[in-house]
């Protein structure tokens, strides 16, 4: 039978069936060693096809099907080059806070840059705007215009008191969402406010560094009342890219693809041609300071 995979944490792997069930599989041996670029064969989200052992609620995995897309982090291990995050996603939200934690701009542009390499639709979602100032909402203003005028569409919400909510919950019906971003941010605080049938383990920051302390250990795919699923991930320090091409890593930022027809080269780097359409968008604010910032970062660390 063919199942989703809904949980891994190494030792077992558990695939949703069809009726809803759950059946706690071990994976056939050949797949360990298919695939050494990435530290596990089998991600959150692949369609796996499932060979009952000892029982309905336990069995073996015979077959993964191609995944439709993925997304992955640089691994910790470094025996292996990196470790999907999940498989067969329709949409990849990344929870960003301002404050406690302070969310870095170059995490969130490597975050939707690999999103976009991978032909994953991302948003952004501000949480935690309860507790911001004046001045730091007035940064959050700067950074909706900054994204949104990119093609990205950004949400407010606090998963306190419950702002924006109610829209979340409305985008995520009937979807494969993935729920990313530091340990902090609030991820598992808003799966709650959005499904509050939901349990996930929801933490506190760390007293001396205000970051976040990580709560979720694996990923996990949520089962949201009615229909849709969250994939919960862990926190996430840095998001290194992987398997990008250097001369592609501009296409992978919508405001530079839509100007690329208008340079004078077609294979412009937009760093020092002349002509280059995206450095005059940096004077008419066609292209953000900040944006191109991050691009010439992720530019200079392949």
């Amino acid at each position: 039978m063919e199942g989703i995979v809904v949980k891994s944490t190494g030792s077992w792997i558990t695939v949703r069936m069809p009726d809803g069930s759950l059946c706690y599989c071990k994976l056939k041996g050949q797949f360990r060693m298919r695939d050494i670029k990435h530290t596990n064969p089998v991600a959150i989200g692949d369609r796996v096809e499932v060979e009952h052992t000892g029982g309905d609620s336990h069995g073996m995995i015979t077959h993964i099907r191609e995944r439709e897309n993925y997304i992955i982090r640089k691994s910790k291990n470094l025996s292996k080059i990196s470790h999907i995050i999940a498989a067969n996603l329709d949409h990849a939200y990344l929870i960003v806070t301002l404050a406690q934690p302070q969310t870095s701009n170059g995490f969130i542009d490597r975050f939707l840059v690999t999103a976009a390499g991978y032909y994953i639709p991302a948003s952004l979602i501000f949480n935690k705007i309860d507790i911001y100032n004046p001045d730091l909402m007035l940064i959050l203003d700067e950074l909706t215009s900054i994204y949104e005028q990119a093609g990205y569409p950004c949400y407010r919400v606090s998963a306190l008191r419950g702002d924006g909510i109610p829209r979340i919950r409305e985008l995520l019906k009937g979807k494969v969402s993935l729920f990313s971003g530091h340990s902090g941010a609030g991820k598992s605080a808003l799966i709650k406010a959005v499904n509050p049938a939901l349990n996930p383990r929801i933490g506190r920051l760390s007293d001396t560094h205000q970051k976040g302390m990580h709560t979720t250990t694996f990923a996990e795919m949520l089962e949201l009342e009615g229909d849709g699923f969250i994939v919960d991930t862990p926190g996430i320090k840095e998001f290194g890219l992987i398997d990008f091409d250097k001369t592609e890593i501009h296409r992978c930022f919508p405001e530079m693809d839509r100007l690329l027809p208008q340079c004078q080269y077609k294979n412009c780097s937009h760093t020092h041609e002349p002509g280059c359409a995206v450095k005059a968008g940096l004077e008419t604010g066609a292209v953000s300071t900040l944006r191109y910032n991050s691009y010439l970062s992720i530019l200079n660390d392949r």
